[in-house]
């Protein structure tokens, strides 16, 4: 099924070599070359995902995952971020913002349209068809509103961060590995994304603990992975 991608990305030799390779998968492809077009494209017209170089001309590719992630109509859009950094920090800032997933350079081209059909599907299989409300102690998720609550307080994810709770909510008590994660999360293996999960839990615990250094609703299995307590 072809969808519509926003590719911003200011080096034109890279730029056009997404374009060839995502069209070959059937994809209708825009390109722009700053973080100001990024921004006023995808408003107008809504993509299906956007790839996003982080280091943009006028507006920066953290900036613009940033203010996508907080306007009604981009709020859901997958994002993957291109980028040259590689320091935990950096993959963990832009996880933060809101990307879905990251890649960094020099990449194959061939591994790009994998992340993108991963991140498609992995966003048709949550599109609203069992909008449920989840309740598990304190956490309640409204799958249907896309809100979370703990103890009645209103918290902000971000779609990936929601999409691991829901996984972990719809089974309380249940320990699941970090494959396991990325299988029903992200839709694909890969070594690196183990630390990608653990970026994501490290996020949601400072969103939804008290205490996120000792955690009492994500919790650790040690040498097993992560389950929600189900007396959380």
């Amino acid at each position: 099924m072809s969808a519509r991608i926003l590719v911003a990305e200011d080096d034109e030799k890279q730029s056009r070599l997404i374009r060839i390779y995502l069209e070959r998968e059937g994809n209708a492809v825009q390109v722009v070359g700053d973080g100001r077009a990024a921004l006023e494209k995808a408003r107008a017209t809504r993509p299906d995902l956007v790839v996003l170089d982080v280091m943009l001309p006028y507006v920066d590719g953290l900036d613009v995952c940033r203010i996508l992630r907080t306007e009604p109509g981009t709020e859901d859009v997958p994002i993957l971020l291109l980028t040259a950094r590689t320091t935990e920090e950096d993959m963990l800032l832009g996880l933060d913002l809101g990307a879905d997933d990251y890649l960094t350079k020099p990449y194959s081209p061939r591994e790009l349209t994998a992340r993108v059909r991963a991140l498609l599907r992995r966003a048709r299989k949550s599109a609203p068809a069992e909008a449920t409300l989840l309740s598990v102690g304190e956490v309640e998720l409204d799958t249907a509103r896309f809100e979370v609550r703990v103890a009645g307080r209103a918290v902000a994810l971000t779609a990936k961060e929601f999409s691991i709770l829901e996984a972990l909510a719809r089974e309380p008590g249940r320990v699941f590995s970090r494959a396991q994660i990325i299988e029903r999360v992200f839709g694909f293996d890969r070594d690196v994304l183990e630390r990608t999960v653990d970026a994501h839990v490290m996020n949601l615990r400072r969103k939804l603990e008290a205490h996120p250094g000792s955690p009492r609703l994500l919790e650790t299995v040690y040498g097993r992975g992560y389950r929600l307590a189900d007396g959380a």
